[in-house]
């Protein structure tokens, strides 16, 4: 979803930050692909401010709270995964783990025309055609999901509530396929306090990373010892079978 659905500043509001020279996290980060994730940084800055696809205030903090956060996920991902990326908004998470691993192959979905739009623009301004694909519609509709058949992986970032994204986001899942959430610091108890839901609907193997931002080391589980800097995600796995209501199952 928007990093901040809001329109640019009006008159009267306070000035709006200027976008981040890309820090020295992100050279190491996309490597010889730092071009095209500086690009992606003007994109969102400019044309996506303007729109209203971030909130105009995120331009000072676009690299520390919106690119490299979502990058971060990169080493939970195979090598050639197919990532369906829920909610896309102005492309994250999909767009920067797509510019981080040309090796990904990832479908950004959006239901509405403005953000769908956009995507576009920025894939092929970008030139990676080859790479992404925009989906617009809603997940919970059949037709988006027979255009997207069944995915190893569904990333969202600041979609829906647990309960409610494992609902919308497991069918999207080949069985034994996995969701990456993106959450906050409290991401272990959401997946507590939803935990019900989660097995009701297939959910298997559940647990929370916490992906840090440089790594050279990988992820590492909750509790023995979070990166400093990084993100919370929650996983779960879709059953590896399926049960008479199509929900997966152990």
């Amino acid at each position: 979803m928007p990093a901040g659905d809001a329109a640019a500043a009006g008159p009267g509001a306070d000035p709006v930050p200027a976008a981040q020279p890309a820090p020295e996290a992100a050279r190491i980060v996309f490597g010889e692909r730092l071009p095209l994730a500086q690009a992606y940084a003007r994109l969102l800055t400019g044309p996506g401010v303007e729109r209203g696809l971030i909130g105009p205030r995120e331009s000072g903090r676009i690299w520390e709270r919106h690119l490299l956060n979502c990058a971060a996920l990169a080493p939970l991902l195979p090598s050639g995964a197919r990532v369906v990326d829920v909610g896309s908004g102005a492309g994250l998470p999909g767009l920067a783990l797509a510019i981080r691993r040309p090796d990904l192959y990832v479908d950004l979905v959006e239901s509405l025309r403005r953000r769908t739009d956009f995507l576009t623009e920025v894939v092929d301004d970008l030139g990676l055609g080859a790479q992404i694909r925009v989906v617009r519609g809603r997940v919970e509709d059949a037709t988006v999901v027979d255009t997207l058949g069944s995915a190893d992986w569904v990333t969202a970032r600041a979609v829906a509530p647990l309960d409610r994204l494992v609902a919308w986001c497991l069918p999207l899942l080949r069985p034994g396929g996995s969701l990456l959430a993106l959450k906050g610091e409290r991401a272990a108890q959401e997946l507590t306090q939803h935990a019900a839901a989660v097995r009701r609907h297939g959910g298997v193997h559940t647990r929370v990373v916490r992906c840090p931002v440089v790594a050279d080391a990988t992820a590492a589980a909750i509790g023995d010892g979070e990166a400093a800097d990084g993100i919370s995600v929650v996983i779960v796995q879709r059953g590896v079978r399926s049960g008479r209501d199509g929900r997966g199952t152990r």
